[in-house]
């Protein structure tokens, strides 16, 4: 049994609010990352980056982050969800790396699952601003692909 398509207005929706989503993750870590926050300190160094070049990196990675943060919000481009997708995996990684517990990555998957969904969604409709609901040439064939199950 097949279920009603998804109506265009719900995806433009649900496009809207992961944006809103992938923007406050990469404008809060940008701004605390900015700030250099002495706790992150440990992750760098996990990766070799220590010292006052840490320091230099964290701000860095905050203007980056806040960067994409509005880039993502205005307009989602895919080569910037795919780093989104990444960076935000890799930063989830860190965590244990560095020796904290599982969980510590765990609890970060909305990080990275939002903008995974959101480049998903994009790559198989048009981009929010449309509400036609058409599909994209690249993307899924036909409207009934967009089931809800």
């Amino acid at each position: 049994m097949r279920s009603a398509p998804v109506a265009p207005d719900i995806i433009y929706l649900i496009q809207w609010l992961l944006r809103i989503g992938v923007f406050a993750t990469f404008l809060g870590h940008g701004l605390v990352a900015f700030s250099q926050n002495v706790r992150w300190l440990p992750y760098l160094d996990t990766v070799g980056i220590n010292g006052q070049m840490a320091l230099y990196v964290m701000k860095a990675i905050g203007v980056l982050d806040v960067v994409i943060a509005f880039s993502v919000l205005i307009h989602p481009w895919k080569p910037v969800l795919y780093w989104c997708v990444f960076w935000t995996l890799a930063t989830a990684m860190i965590r244990p790396l560095s020796g904290e517990s599982l969980l510590s990555f765990v609890e970060r998957a909305a990080n990275w699952t939002v903008p995974l969904v959101l480049l998903i969604l994009i790559n198989n409709t048009k981009l929010a601003g449309d509400r036609s609901g058409n599909i994209s040439e690249k993307g899924i064939p036909d409207p009934e692909a967009l089931n809800v199950p």
